[in-house]
């Protein structure tokens, strides 16, 4: 009988990326522009997209003819979220771990999860918000939970008018947002409680209002501005803004944002867990095509 803490054989699946580079990156002007490249899929965020997103970041960091970093989604929508459904979900296969984490493909139980998602997401995304330079997040159609993430370690947010936010992991799995839990600090209370409560669509307009969103501009005109704003941040001394972001960052940790994420983490694998207890699953079987159907059918008042 094996115990719970016995290694397991990794799981042997069959993956099967549509590209080999599921981001594009290019520098303009001293801006370099970080692109996801999965348009077919809306830009849903595999390990193999989040590592050559690490990548890419890393890349501009070291370059010092760049001084700002914008981060886009090629098609319709910025980002999907996470990858639960594609052929290129990669969730068995192990990459060569950033953050000083063991493996994960052989852990067992809740275990698999937890040590990917440390790194993966959650510190992953701490990573990239501590980047020393200026960030911006261009975002049109769809930023969704994982989506949000990628948005929010931002340091901007220029949105286009069709662009829309939403978390709906609490209808759909009965789990309390996704990893990089920022939603109380990114909305007012009562705000993100109805965000994640109902998981319902926030318009780009109604982002703007809670400030969640820096500015709202027609399709047509969002990467014109989003390059306005990055070229003016590129002219300023390159200490000067890594010291103010530095310096806002500071208050939001003073605000407890850091140890929240801890605690809402913790929270989010019990969700997991006790799912994967009940129905066999740790997102009781949600896949990308189910998700977006039932949102579809929310959005047009059905359910």
């Amino acid at each position: 009988m094996s115990k719970g803490n016995d290694l397991v054989e990794p799981k042997q699946v069959d993956i099967v990326y549509e590209t080999d580079q599921p981001i594009r990156y290019e520098v303009i002007d001293h801006v370099a522009w970080v692109t996801m490249t999965r348009p077919t899929f809306n830009n849903a965020q595999n390990g193999q997209m989040t590592y050559a997103l690490d990548d890419a970041f890393n890349r501009a960091v070291k370059d010092d003819d760049v001084r700002v970093i914008v981060l886009a989604g090629e098609g319709k929508h910025f980002s999907a979220g996470h990858d639960i459904g594609t052929p290129g979900r990669d969730l068995h296969h192990e990459f060569d771990k950033r953050l000083m984490l063991a493996p994960h493909t052989n852990k067992p139980g809740a275990e698999l999860l937890y040590t990917r998602e440390q790194e993966q997401y959650l510190g992953m995304c701490r990573r990239w918000r501590d980047i020393p330079k200026p960030t911006i997040a261009m975002v049109q159609g769809a930023c969704i939970a994982g989506g949000l993430m990628l948005a929010w370690v931002c340091d901007l947010i220029v949105a286009s008018e069709d662009a829309f936010f939403q978390d709906p992991v609490n209808p759909l799995m009965g789990i309390p947002g996704v990893e990089y839990f920022a939603h109380g600090f990114e909305l007012p209370t009562r705000v993100a409680k109805e965000f994640l409560l109902l998981g319902e669509r926030m318009s780009a307009e109604r982002a703007h209002s809670f400030g969640m969103v820096n500015k709202v501009v027609p399709r047509e005109e969002l990467r014109e501005a989003t390059a306005a704003w990055a070229a003016k941040l590129a002219a300023n001394p390159r200490l000067g803004n890594w010291l103010t972001k530095q310096s806002i960052n500071h208050v939001e940790e003073l605000r407890g944002k850091r140890s929240a994420m801890d605690a809402v983490f913790h929270m989010h694998h019990f969700a997991h867990a006790h799912n994967d207890l009940v129905t066999g699953d740790s997102i009781v079987g949600v896949s990308g095509k189910s998700a977006a159907a039932t949102n579809k059918k929310q959005q047009a008042g059905e359910g």
